[in-house]
């Protein structure tokens, strides 16, 4: 029970750690277009993100992926602007029109994140609970994302009741300042 509450808490605080922004902006890219209404779709791509980050630590771990560092942490903040810059599209170009598109780029994505943090969680698994270690910390990073894609509906519900404020506007001016962020993040990595 211990090694599972830990890689519970770790998964957890592997998306909560303010000194590593990356899981964060990424679900708000994410979760910024939807409402309570399509939450379970929603869920869903959160939850694909997930499946990838996880494939990625049992690649790591089990094959040894190498994998530069530099492409990798490069790769990161790039898909957060991939991620915001379809926040600027027009609606017509939404997530919703593109079919399977995003569903697959969110797993894409999620395995280049997972890369981002192999090599450190290969250190840390023992032997012993492989299985246990990678299914609880991918269990901690789920509910994470869940917290924060709750968070993102609830401010989106109550900032939209803002009568002069559009869906669109709020996606755009959300969108355009992740994009900024991630775009730092970019040029200090280069």
């Amino acid at each position: 029970m211990d090694t599972f509450l830990f890689y519970l808490d770790l998964g957890f605080r592997h998306v909560m750690d303010w000194n590593g922004l990356d899981h964060l902006y990424f679900i708000i890219t994410l979760a910024l277009p939807f409402d309570f209404k399509a939450s379970r779709k929603l869920l869903l791509w959160v939850t694909l993100f997930t499946l990838g980050h996880t494939l990625s630590l049992v690649g790591n771990f089990y094959l040894e992926f190498s994998f530069s560092s530099y492409w990798i942490e490069l790769l990161i903040p790039i898909t957060i602007a991939f991620s915001a810059a379809s926040l600027l599209l027009p609606k017509k170009y939404s997530e919703t029109s593109i079919g399977l598109f995003f569903p697959i780029v969110t797993v894409v994505f999620g395995i280049i994140h997972g890369l981002g943090f192999g090599r450190y969680f290969s250190m840390l698994i023992p032997e012993d609970a492989v299985g246990l270690s990678l299914f609880s910390f991918a269990l901690g990073v789920e509910f994470a994302q869940t917290v924060i894609v709750i968070g993102v509906l609830c401010l989106s519900f109550l900032v939209l009741k803002t009568p002069k404020l559009t869906k669109s506007i709020w996606n755009i001016a959300i969108g355009s300042f992740i994009f900024i962020l991630a775009l730092g993040m970019i040029f200090e990595r280069i």
